[in-house]
């Protein structure tokens, strides 16, 4: 990451910005902008102000580095569980076990690069059979698809004529060496290494053979914290959503690394959105996102934030964003069936109830829930499809089942009668014996009816019923005359 002294004070701040950084008044970093003015690393402030009189001076933060070291780094975790920092702002990734995974070395250093655009990070990238070698790669890359050596013995041709002065190790002896005429890596391997040693030291020839592949290393790989909690500073007052998306979805390709890392799946997440702080602070917005199954893929939460960022109104600029994950399940593995499943896995259909949720509202958006009773009314029950439904060991006998429409009415409709007969567009043919219901009684909501399958004139069946103990009646009162009504409508 050549331009992290940068990139730590804002993401991105490259082009039109004319930013130098400093360390013990000399220039360590400077912006696109700035080197076309003609700064030079190493310059004094007062060289800068004479090619640049609008230079934007920032004095080197090595906390914030830190700090984007390591949220890269955990973003970076969803590639391979082996990520280690190393020095001069670089982060070593060990793919050996992921290329199958991910679909090749190339496809994997694609993603790679696009996650790191994701976070507003500029990076070159170097891939090899050796850590070092990849390292040295990194640091000459001058293109954004890196260098790539799959082989030893292509790697140490290109390694051969790489500057010596790319060696930490090196920078010591760099007078004396450009004395003796070496200045490539090739001709450093060439000089005896007895006399090299009691010159140099050791860690110079265990620095080249690590990078030739001819010695071991040893990394400390990254630990993630057991809680994930992520949080951004804002560029500027913002209150466009598709803005505060954007800074988002870093804190969300960060959060898909700590789950891959720790083989685990969110089934919920709350966003925080902060405003101003002070004497004018205003109450965070809270957002919590709640999923129908566990996910840890990113794309699917950005969709998912996306919709329900849509529908939020904010009363005031964010100046901040935080995320954090609240209910952690295990990772369900894949499915490994040959053949894939019709209509769509389960998962899909999970994500599809899920956006739908986010735009049109849980209330909107229904499943069936059925309840034990008799009553129609009362079994046909319906509840968000966020909320989990309890399993039901439904007793009625098929044949029973086969009786019942395929919609039922909100309320039932009563019918006028016609010689004797309910009618619905016309008189109604009586179809099916009487199936009584009596059901009720423990709640004092008594309901005695007898059902019917009828058909009108245009051959519509309908499932109608007659009160055997209407509400409006008394128990005593037998003589009034049966009414009837339309309950349900059958396919």
């Amino acid at each position: 990451m050549p331009l992290i002294s940068i990139e730590a004070f804002r993401p991105n701040w490259l082009v039109d910005s004319g930013v130098v950084i400093m360390e013990r008044d000399r220039v360590i970093a400077i912006s696109a902008f700035a080197q076309a003015a003609g700064v030079q690393l190493g310059m004094r402030r007062s060289s800068v102000h004479m090619l640049l009189p609008d230079a934007l001076f920032k004095q080197r933060e090595i906390d914030q580095e830190n700090a984007v070291l390591q949220t890269v780094s955990i973003a970076l975790l969803q590639y391979s569980p082996q990520v280690a920092e190393a020095e001069q702002a670089s982060i070593l990734i060990n793919i050996g076990a992921s290329l199958s995974l991910f679909g090749g070395v190339r496809k994997l250093c694609r993603l790679v690069m696009q996650t790191m655009s994701m976070l507003g990070i500029t990076a070159t990238l170097g891939c090899a059979p050796t850590a070092r070698g990849a390292w040295l790669l990194a640091h000459t890359a001058t293109t954004r698809r890196g260098q790539y050596c799959l082989s030893l013995h292509k790697l140490t041709r290109h390694l051969d004529v790489l500057p010596v002065v790319l060696l930490p190790s090196a920078q010591p002896w760099l007078e004396w060496l450009q004395g003796i005429g070496c200045q490539h890596l090739g001709a450093l391997r060439r000089l005896p290494r007895a006399g090299l040693q009691r010159r140099c030291g050791k860690a110079l020839l265990d620095t080249l053979d690590c990078a030739y592949g001819e010695g071991s290393e040893l990394h400390q790989w990254l630990e993630v914290p057991p809680q994930f909690t992520a949080r951004t500073e804002l560029p500027d007052r913002i209150q466009h959503v598709e803005a505060i998306l954007n800074f988002a979805r870093s804190l969300l390709v960060q959060l898909n690394g700590w789950l891959s890392s720790k083989r685990l799946a969110t089934a919920k997440i709350h966003l925080c959105l902060e405003h101003e702080r002070g004497r004018l602070a205003i109450r965070p917005t809270q957002l919590d996102i709640a999923l129908a199954e566990a996910t840890w893929r990113e794309e699917h939460l950005s969709n998912l934030l996306k919709e329900h960022l849509a529908r939020l109104k904010l009363d005031a600029p964010v100046i901040a964003i935080s995320l954090h994950a609240t209910q952690l399940e295990t990772m369900q593995t894949p499915t490994a069936s040959l053949f894939p499943e019709p209509g769509g896995t389960q998962e899909e259909h999970h994500r599809l109830l899920e956006l739908l949720v986010a735009r049109l509202g849980a209330e909107n958006v229904l499943q069936a829930a059925p309840q034990a009773d008799y009553r129609p009314e009362v079994a046909n029950c319906w509840i968000s499809v966020m909320q989990v439904r309890k399993p039901l060991c439904l007793t009625t006998q098929a044949g029973n089942m086969m009786n019942r429409p395929t919609w039922l009415l909100p309320q039932a409709l009563a019918l006028p009668m016609r010689q004797h007969r309910p009618c619905y567009g016309s008189p109604l043919k009586i179809l099916s014996p009487a199936e009584r219901i009596e059901a009720g009684w423990w709640n004092g909501q008594l309901v005695a009816r007898d059902y019917f399958i009828a058909e009108n004139a245009e051959y519509l069946r309908c499932w109608i019923y007659r009160e055997r103990i209407s509400p409006s009646q008394n128990q005593t009162n037998t003589d009034s005359d049966p009414v009837w009504y339309l309950h349900g409508l059958f396919g």
